[in-house]
């Protein structure tokens, strides 16, 4: 096992990861920016040092900063949380390459997930189903009308780099296509540092449902069941669920298939793939993220694994078999909603001091908190303040419990979109499961 491991990110990422570190007996260290010196994950760690002022490029995203702190500290491993630079692949080889371990997949794993392009070109040469797309592209290209000719209307400009949905562009005609490409490009250069773009088929209300998937790097791969997370607004999601509503035994066929995709490629850490589920329950591979999500605390309730705990462990040598069951049951419903500090109708982000931050406390619910009372939300970060997880028996009863802590939590100082999660959470067709990718924004319009 590792002695220090480094947590090259910040806040409720860090203080999730710090915590499983801390019951394995590592030492940990956090790194901040000016703005967050004051949050909770910073007094967690063991040690703590300042790499920077509060924009993420002279930050978090300062690589040579964040190694200057695993050289300072003699840190064996470096822990990327999620975002950031968690799926920069020449990141994770300068890491190794100061004797550093990357508790993620290999580099060369990276390089090949962390572009979407070529993720889609290895999900073709392995025979997994995708959406028609393109090779990166310039908003200057000549060819530009062509392509998304060829692909056809509605389509999508997307980050090859990163996740989250960040800088995703919807396009209905040829009129909008180069300002949104530019836009796309401009928004993944400031998020991931690299603008390359592409495009791709638009599917029109498909369900997005994504696959646990972890590896060893001795060849054994395991599907640990999917998440639905089609509640999203600006293609970022928003609510998360599993069992996924509705998927059938086609989820099962998939889960398989990509546990042989992956093996072939010897896949050595944790990993999602995310995909597009159509009306007929076939799916479409969109991306695979080479790192720990953002909601994977909903399969840890229903299933009682702890995936950081598998993630580090794999990266200090461990087998499957010495991390996982023989046999991975799961137990009842777990739903996840993000709380984030911002408008509730529009989605703009509400930057303010908390006057109020106080998470409920009950049965069946589990909270992630990325700050605390008193603190600023700032603007150079995503405004997420807390994922609020609830447990239930069966869907009814963990969708009554997110709702209840929902209500129970006190907020003032920001705007929060808790009553629009409160609204989705209590309408009939997110009830009857009949939701889909665009339902969450088409409903906040309604509203």
């Amino acid at each position: 096992m590792f002695k220090k491991v480094v947590i090259a990110n910040r806040a409720l990422v860090a203080s999730r990861v710090i915590r499983t570190l801390k019951r394995l007996g590592v030492a940990t260290v956090a790194v901040h920016s000016e703005a967050d010196r004051d949050l909770p994950f910073v007094g967690e760690a063991d040690e703590a040092y300042c790499i920077g002022p509060a924009p993420a490029k002279q930050s978090y995203l300062n690589v040579d900063a964040v190694l200057d702190v695993v050289a300072k500290t003699k840190a064996d491993g470096l822990h990327p949380g999620f975002g950031f630079l968690s799926e920069n692949c020449e990141f994770a080889g300068r890491v190794e390459a100061i004797g550093c371990r990357f508790i993620g997949p290999h580099p060369d794993h990276v390089h090949a997930m962390g572009d979407k392009v070529r993720a889609r070109a290895k999900a073709v040469e392995a025979g997994v189903p995708v959406l028609g797309a393109s090779p990166p592209i310039s908003p200057d290209d000549p060819a530009l009308a062509d392509v998304a000719d060829g692909i056809g209307y509605p389509l999508l400009v997307k980050a090859a780099a990163g996740g989250g949905g960040i800088g995703m562009q919807k396009v209905m005609d040829a009129g909008q296509l180069a300002t949104a490409v530019k836009k796309t490009r401009d928004l993944s250069e400031r998020a991931f540092g690299d603008g390359a773009v592409y495009l791709e088929r638009y599917l029109v209300a498909p369900r997005h449902v994504e696959f646990q998937m972890v590896g060893d790097g001795k060849g054994s791969v395991r599907a640990i069941f999917e998440r639905d997370c089609s509640i999203q607004r600006r293609y970022q999601k928003v609510i998360e669920e599993t069992p996924a509503p509705g998927v059938g035994g086609k989820a099962e066929a998939m889960a398989a298939r990509l546990e042989k995709t992956l093996a072939g490629w010897n896949y050595d850490s944790l990993g999602t793939v995310e995909t597009l589920m159509d009306a007929n329950g076939d799916f479409y591979f969109l991306e695979m993220n080479t790192r720990l999500q953002v909601e994977h605390g909903v399969t840890e309730m229903t299933t009682g694994l702890d995936l950081v705990d598998i993630q580090t462990r794999i990266a200090a040598g461990a087998s499957l078999a010495d991390v996982l069951p023989p046999t991975i049951v799961r137990h009842g419903h777990s739903i996840e909603a993000r709380v984030y500090a911002e408008d509730p109708v529009r989605f703009l982000p509400s930057p303010g001091t908390l006057s109020v931050f106080r998470p409920p406390s009950m049965g069946g619910v589990r909270i992630e908190v990325a700050t605390a009372e008193g603190a600023a939300v700032t603007p150079y970060y995503d405004p997420l303040l807390a994922l609020v997880m609830a447990w239930g028996k069966d869907r009814v009863e963990a969708t009554r419990r997110l709702d209840d802590a929902l209500a129970a939590f006190a907020v003032e100082g920001v705007k929060t979109n808790i009553p629009f999660l409160r609204r989705v959470l209590a309408s009939e067709d997110f009830i009857m499961g009949r939701h889909h990718t665009a339902f969450a924004e088409a409903f906040a319009k309604a509203a």
